[in-house]
């Protein structure tokens, strides 16, 4: 059987460096804000913005990003399921095959038109392969209509199961007669595939044991969790995927950017939903509880920036906290910039990887806006940090 577990996604809380020389701070102070004309945003660009609407010839991607608000986060198919392991944004039949389906797959991928994907994962151990360990991967594919879907599912089982016929065995899950199911007896995996709607869900799940009734149950509850969703999920034509927006809430405008010369993409330039935010986390269930607790609905990348929007000011304050709470004991309160309200601001201590975690991060509240600030400079944090208050006041 195929499959490995998907590669971590591109964080929420990260936040994105920018920089545009020579611009200056405009804007007309709100009554009890304060004039963020007088906010030293060194080089940044912080007047009112917007990206251009078009895809760009990027509307499949588009359409992979809204899909994050369609793919369950692992702690909602199980409690157990609270580490996750990413998700992403699956380009096209090369990049669901290279990292996710057999290479057998692509054929049927592409006689069926997949449009794009997205996949989520994640497990009851932060390392998913430990002996004993659960773990679900959990792939949403995209195509044109209802029958492609149905034939690619049919298909893709095939092609999957002819891998090794003499060694697999079919299964049935009686609440989803769709789905069809296989595993080898005396291996502790199952694979699946159903199609729902113009969707293929395709289910790798590993248990610590090849007992077949468990492993038929634990496709059945992620089945359960998986379809409600995408029953709430609505689709774009294909004919329409060229006018899906870029920016469509202006959340990117808010971020602070390098150079507004932005095109889509889903690791560097993209607007997710909300379980793309908790897709991440490495305790899922605090995640998805801070999400329920703020109203958190939809959260935009721009390279290691983040916007994050929530229900009303008081959740924005309230998620503030939450991300300070869940950044780990490696990182220990630092000073803010006095002249920004409501921002909170960590820094790396010696515990700290600074190979891979940011020296600094900083959380800038406004309104129902949360915008996230890392980086290894501080002077240019801080920069980043006024910038970041002074462009959402601007774009509010």
């Amino acid at each position: 059987m195929r499959r490995r577990t998907p590669g971590p996604f591109v964080v929420a809380s990260l936040v994105l460096a920018g920089l545009l020389t020579g611009c200056g701070t405009t804007g007309t102070p709100v009554p009890a804000e304060i004039d963020v004309r007088a906010l030293d945003v060194g080089p940044y660009a912080t007047d009112r913005h917007s990206y251009d609407p078009g895809p760009g010839g990027k509307g499949p991607l588009l359409e992979g990003m809204r899909m994050s608000q369609a793919v369950v986060p692992s702690v909602r198919i199980d409690p157990s399921l609270a580490v996750g392991a990413g998700g992403r944004v699956v380009a096209d039949s090369a990049d669901a095959t290279e990292h996710l389906l057999a290479g057998v797959a692509k054929p049927v991928l592409d006689r069926h038109r997949m449009v794009v994907g997205y996949v989520s994962g994640g497990s009851d151990r932060a390392d998913a392969a430990a002996p004993n360990a659960t773990s679900i991967t959990d792939l949403v594919l995209r195509f044109p209509d209802p029958e492609s879907a149905a034939a690619a599912a049919r298909e893709l089982e095939d092609t999957d199961f002819g891998v090794a016929p003499d060694l697999n065995r079919k299964l049935t899950v009686p609440s989803h007669p769709g789905a069809y199911v296989h595993y080898r007896p005396g291996v502790p995996t199952v694979g699946t595939f159903m199609a729902h709607r113009e969707f293929v869900i395709s289910l790798f799940i590993e248990r610590p044991s090849a007992d077949e009734h468990d492993l038929l149950a634990w496709v059945r509850k992620t089945l359960d969790a998986q379809t409600p969703e995408l029953d709430r999920f609505r689709a774009t034509p294909r004919d329409r995927l060229a006018e899906l927006p870029v920016d469509p809430d202006r959340l990117l405008a808010r971020a602070v950017v390098r150079d507004r010369y932005q095109v889509a993409h889903p690791e560097r330039f993209a607007v997710f939903g909300a379980p793309a935010f908790v897709h991440t986390a490495a305790d899922e269930t605090a995640r998805q509880r801070l999400v329920d607790d703020t109203g958190l609905d939809a959260v935009a990348i721009a390279e290691t920036s983040s916007v994050l929007r929530v229900r009303d000011a008081d959740a924005a304050l309230h998620l503030v906290d939450g991300m300070l709470s869940a950044a780990g004991p490696q990182y220990d309160d630092a000073t803010a910039p006095n002249a920004v309200p409501g921002a909170k601001c960590l820094q790396l201590n010696a515990t700290g990887d600074p190979q891979n975690e940011s020296r600094y991060r900083c959380y800038v509240p406004y309104h129902r806006y949360v915008q996230a600030v890392v980086g290894s400079d501080r002077t240019d944090v801080e920069y980043r940090t006024a910038a970041a208050y002074a462009l959402m006041a601007n774009n509010y």
